[in-house]
């Protein structure tokens, strides 16, 4: 109703700046949420996704029916506030491992709604997804060991589905390690490993008949990700990059035509 206000025929134009460094991510989402409300709006983007910016740098300038641009404004703000985050911090981690074999992981902890939207934002960062839901990969964790009765159960179940996708499961110690690995399952998650311990986990990995792949978790932050890299393990996965992502600072500057 606000942007009532506005004459239906009264033209305008905006910019939209950034004010700090980011890693640029939402351009589809806001061309999509201007396209919604009246594609007469035209958008002349100056960066590209995925570009690195810095503060105070023009990112978009702006168009068409001044009611449109008011309209769309925040909506099309909040993508890409919300997913430059998600891909800065992406990037921010993901910079940390350049030159390993190690590569980031996401998690599903993302905001509820969004998940394909910040999973796409962590891949515009230099991230990887882990998977999307529950259709998409089989992790086994501790609660559903124990309902299982032990790993090698709750693998024979996971393999009975007959779902060709990859299975997880989720190690607490060099012993379930052991099981994981007996059991045939395609990956291991090492969960709150401390560092000696995810070296010992690569070393036995190492020398079993069909070695898994390991991926670190848990209290990762960005001053212990390369030493967890040098491990020798495959992925390390940060929830934070999605759960605790800070919306970057933009600005849209307004002008009326004359």
């Amino acid at each position: 109703m606000t942007a009532a206000l506005i004459g239906a025929d009264r033209a305008g134009r905006a910019a939209v700046i950034t004010r700090e460094p980011a890693v640029v991510c939402g351009i589809p989402y806001v061309e999509a949420a201007f396209a919604q409300v009246d594609a007469r709006a035209r958008l002349d983007w100056q960066i590209a996704e995925g570009d690195a910016v810095a503060a105070d740098q023009l990112l978009l300038n702006l168009a068409g029916p001044a009611r449109a641009l008011l309209t769309a404004e925040r909506t099309a703000l909040n993508f890409l506030q919300l997913l430059s985050g998600t891909a800065t911090a992406a990037h921010s981690y993901a910079a940390l491992l350049e030159g390993t074999n190690c590569r980031l992981l996401d998690t599903r902890k993302t905001v509820p709604g969004l998940r394909s939207a910040q999973k796409y934002a962590v891949r515009v960062g230099g991230g990887h997804n882990h998977r999307m839901g529950l259709f998409d990969g089989i992790l086994i964790k501790e609660n559903h060991i124990m309902a299982a009765g032990s790993i090698a159960r709750a693998m024979e179940a996971a393999r009975r589905g007959g779902a060709r996708v990859p299975v997880e499961v989720e190690v607490e110690n060099m012993e379930e390690l052991q099981q994981a690995i007996a059991a045939g399952a395609d990956i291991a998650m090492l969960d709150e490993f401390p560092l000696q311990a995810m070296r010992d986990a690569v070393a036995l990995n190492a020398r079993a008949q069909k070695p898994l792949k390991l991926e670190a978790s848990g209290g990762v932050t960005a001053a212990t990700l390369r030493e967890i890299a040098d491990t020798g393990v495959d992925f390390i996965s940060v929830g934070s990059i999605t759960k605790h992502v800070r919306a970057v600072d933009l600005s849209m500057r307004f002008e009326w035509n004359p």
